[in-house]
């Protein structure tokens, strides 16, 4: 048998049919299946997934390690996961994602022949992913929209952070900077920043792609813009190198719309006139979601899903940088309860 030279590590709570899809997607993975092995690190989960997991096990031709504990968020799950690998690259996958068949040999290679301490890749949709959920991924992926900053393209607008949707680190480098932090949301980010303050070299790879479930309904989405936005604040006190100039951005627009939407009813004249250029620029923007994404229904759900994503991050920015920079509050998570229901 091979010696196992990869972990997969994927953090679990209550998501046995996203599992599925994964566990699928690793079958066809088109480098020797002995060389990795997939650890299922499961957060006190209650739907059955650890049967599920053990049915599996028995199914596939890879190693599955099933690790399970109380619930304690993912960065703990992650963290379980990463004292039981056994490889000398960690890769990090979302139970929500599945893996393009040469994500992992893509990922081996460039690690082999060019080499790098962290490494992160960038997301996007299959073909049979609902319309949504193909235009909840355009507006997080396009360059219109975020893409220039979360890793979708080589010309990013900010500092890539890897994301763990799609990251990896060495076994050497985790023995340097350690794993995540007790944040509930960022935590990937906060831990890229003490890579990239150890010194290591972080390698983007633009063709280690997964493909990115995300969430299935409008209310799902909200939420967790919304704790992004939350979340990007909470790092920024712990760094202000993470909270650069753009990440405002979102939540000026909000402030800005809002003047727009008060204006537009105190001086008509002055403020319809730039509410309807906003509404042509989102119709221009659902067009080329149609376009890329080939229909019609993307188009549609994207003049739900773009303003959502940027006024959710803005008002969760905003709260959170009143409570944190002006009040002086302590840590804030935003919405926890039911947060997946």
């Amino acid at each position: 048998m091979s010696e196992i030279k990869i972990s997969l590590i994927t953090p679990t709570f209550n998501r046995k049919n996203e599992l599925e899809h994964l566990i699928h997607s690793l079958t066809c993975q088109t480098i020797d299946h002995m060389f990795f092995e997939l650890i299922i690190s499961d957060d006190g989960s209650t739907d059955g997934t650890e049967k599920f997991i053990r049915q599996w096990q028995e199914r596939v031709d890879f190693k599955i390690v099933f690790l399970t504990q109380k619930n304690q968020g993912p960065g703990a799950a992650r963290n379980h996961g990463l004292l039981n690998a056994k490889g000398e690259l960690f890769l990090f996958i979302d139970s929500d994602c599945e893996a393009e068949s040469d994500w992992i040999a893509t990922i081996w290679n460039s690690y082999k022949s060019e080499g790098f301490d962290a490494c992160g890749g960038p997301d996007g949709a299959k073909d049979d992913f609902s319309p949504l959920q193909k235009a909840i991924d355009f507006s997080m992926t396009s360059f219109f929209t975020t893409g220039g900053m979360r890793g979708h393209s080589e010309k990013m607008l900010a500092k890539f952070f890897p994301r763990t949707h799609n990251m990896g680190i060495t076994a050497k480098l985790y023995q340097k900077v350690g794993g995540f932090g007790a944040l509930r949301h960022g935590q990937d980010i906060e831990l890229s920043h003490r890579i990239h303050s150890s010194g290591a070299v972080v390698k983007f790879i633009p063709d280690a792609i997964v493909f990115h479930r995300r969430r299935t309904s409008l209310k799902k989405f909200f939420r967790q813009v919304f704790n992004w936005g939350v979340a990007r604040v909470n790092l920024g006190k712990i760094s202000p190198e993470m909270l650069e100039p753009i990440h405002f951005l979102p939540a000026i627009a909000v402030i800005i719309l809002a003047i727009i939407l008060i204006g537009a009813l105190i001086i008509p004249n002055v403020f319809l006139p730039i509410a309807l250029l906003g509404i042509f620029g989102l119709l221009g923007l659902s067009i080329i979601a149609a376009l890329q994404k080939s229909s019609i229904k993307t188009a549609y759900y994207s003049l739900f899903t773009i303003p959502i994503q940027i006024i959710g991050y803005g008002i969760g920015f905003i709260i959170s940088y009143i409570k944190r920079f002006i009040f002086n509050k302590g840590t804030w998570t935003g919405f926890t309860k039911k947060y997946y229901e």
